[in-house]
């Protein structure tokens, strides 16, 4: 029997447990974990091995992320954290003009991209924090791109989707429905490999990045994007660089939460725990409806900040320290109502489809890192003979006149994919968590703040629990996990709820956890995707 005759789908109720260890990774595809585990067993510690995951990750889970990514990271090193902010700018010749004579910004092809900063990020963090030779660190990614790999159930699903979407933009089908599968994409089980993605990786761990932004692969990103219509030049690759930008943190109970500075959307997530904080969240039952009611509403105040505020930093109107002053997020909770939903806006405060991955060692270093093509495979876009896949974080921008995250020349855009990091009031780490999956994201690490940090849930059990997801206005939508009596409460509050269907992976995320535990480490990893926590 091959895999092409079984049936993939899992109609009965699985059980995963958390894994315990003193070195583990956590990812969303197993293959990576187990590249992460041999940097650990070779001697590298928690940075090697998340490297080495994030390299790994763009072979053999391309739907979410690719060499063309953008990345960040928050580490503990022992002593301190680092916060790293990879994610790209805006092509030089980026300006609303541009788009209003395009009709706006499109969601493909290569004006929706923006210079990737996945490669950047690896290369900062390996000369920063790790141990092992540069080069040592892709070598399970070169060999599964050179050699091949089984694709995973999810993934399959995935890529057949991001196939009937983005087919026709400009190397997508020489890459990812090769002539040797018959011009199609692989079907779970089936051995995909891509020997023009191995001899990129190569050229990157060699030159340690240097010929992705300054060399002979930044030559064919920039001719292709020239040749296709893009905007993208040689001077944009080489002025990109990734930047230590510390973190924001939020006080939550008896933790303190992490984010990475926008232009991320973490800053949403910790309004969304500081007003929670300030309502006195904990009084209820963690899966009660009142629990439910107020960190939904609390996300909402959040997120209309959020859309309003948000952006490159150095473009913000209102900058962090303002959206998060104490007083301000106490009076945002006070508009939270106990009885109805709400519909808010944005707050007036004085002025003032993604992969995630988590590592820890024995040493006590701790990783929380994320990278992503944004939607699935991003804007469709790859650069012939080379396996890059591009992004689409461009389309993160808007042309909103005065708006602080309206497009404009070298701006990061405001983006999705955030990591997170959680420390006890004392100053010591506490997890490296994270949930990938678009504007899932802050939603996401709200609701495991809440599970691990206030309730005490096992990290396996949060990433286990059924989600909900704001929607706009008062729309709702809800894993069919939920509580049936939560759903009917929640729609007597003027909620307006659906159930999706399915196991979520497309709207609810998929979590990776590493909670600290004396001198180990319990780790979870969400059945949504094909991944697993692996340790030892």
């Amino acid at each position: 029997m091959n895999s092409n005759s079984l049936d993939w789908s899992l109609p009965y109720a699985s059980h995963r447990s958390a894994v315990m260890g003193r070195n583990v990774v956590s990812t969303s595809q197993p293959l990576a974990a187990q590249a992460g585990l041999r940097m650990l067993l070779a001697g590298g510690n928690a940075v090697d091995a998340a490297i080495a995951a994030a390299m790994a990750l763009t072979v053999v889970e391309p739907t979410g992320c690719g060499l063309g990514s953008d990345g960040f990271a928050i580490v503990w090193d022992g002593k301190e954290l680092h916060g790293l902010n990879a994610s790209g700018r805006s092509p030089a010749a980026w300006t609303p003009e541009y788009f209003e004579k395009l009709g706006g910004i499109p969601e493909t092809g290569w004006n929706a991209v923006t210079v990737p900063g996945a490669v950047s990020a690896w290369v900062a963090l390996s000369k920063r924090l790790g141990k092992l030779p540069f080069a040592q660190l892709a070598q399970p990614a070169i060999d599964y791109a050179r050699n091949g790999f089984p694709v995973s159930p999810t993934i399959a699903r995935l890529w057949a989707l991001g196939a009937a979407k983005l087919g026709t933009q400009p190397g997508f089908a020489e890459c990812f429905m090769p002539d040797y599968l018959g011009g199609r994409v692989p079907q779970a089980g089936e051995i995909f490999r891509s020997e023009a993605h191995a001899r990129t990786l190569e050229l990157i761990a060699e030159t340690e990045g240097e010929a992705f932004y300054r060399g002979v692969i930044a030559e064919r990103i920039a001719a292709h994007a020239q040749a296709n219509g893009g905007a993208m030049t040689m001077a944009d690759l080489a002025a990109h660089q990734a930047d230590w930008v510390g973190t924001i943190q939020q006080r939550f109970g008896d933790s303190v939460i992490h984010e990475i500075p926008p232009n991320g959307q973490g800053i949403a997530a910790l309004m969304a725990l500081g007003m929670l904080d300030a309502h006195g969240i904990g009084k209820h039952p963690l899966d009660d409806v009142e629990t439910v009611h107020a960190s939904i509403e609390a996300m909402k105040l959040a997120f209309a900040d959020l859309h309003q505020y948000n952006a490159d930093i150095d473009a913000m109107h209102v900058k962090p320290d303002a959206l998060l002053n104490p007083d301000y997020l106490r009076g945002r909770a006070a508009l939270i109502d106990t009885t109805r939903a709400g519909d808010p806006g944005y707050g007036a405060p004085r002025p003032g489809g993604t992969v995630y991955l988590a590592a820890a060692d024995a040493s006590g270093m701790m990783v929380s890192f994320i990278q992503s093509n944004y939607m699935g495979f991003g804007s469709g876009v790859v650069v012939p003979g080379t396996g890059i896949s591009l992004q689409n974080r461009g389309h993160g921008f808007n042309l909103i006149p005065g708006h602080a995250n309206q497009v404009a020349p070298r701006k990061r855009p405001s983006h999705t994919i955030i990591p997170a990091f959680a420390m006890h009031a004392d100053g010591t780490p506490q997890m490296a968590f994270g949930v990938m999956g678009g504007p899932m994201q802050s939603q996401g690490h709200t609701q495991m703040a809440l599970r691990v940090l206030c309730y005490g849930q096992n990290p396996q059990a949060a990433a286990d629990a059924p989600r909900w997801r704001i929607t706009g206005g008062k729309g709702v939508a809800v894993e069919p996990g939920f509580d049936p009596a939560v759903v009917a409460a929640l729609r007597a509050r003027g909620h307006e709820v659906t159930v999706e269907e399915g196991n979520g992976v497309f709207a609810f995320g998929g979590a990776q956890l590493v909670l600290k535990s004396g001198n180990s480490y319990i780790a979870g990893s969400d059945p949504r995707k094909d991944g697993c926590a692996a340790a030892y």
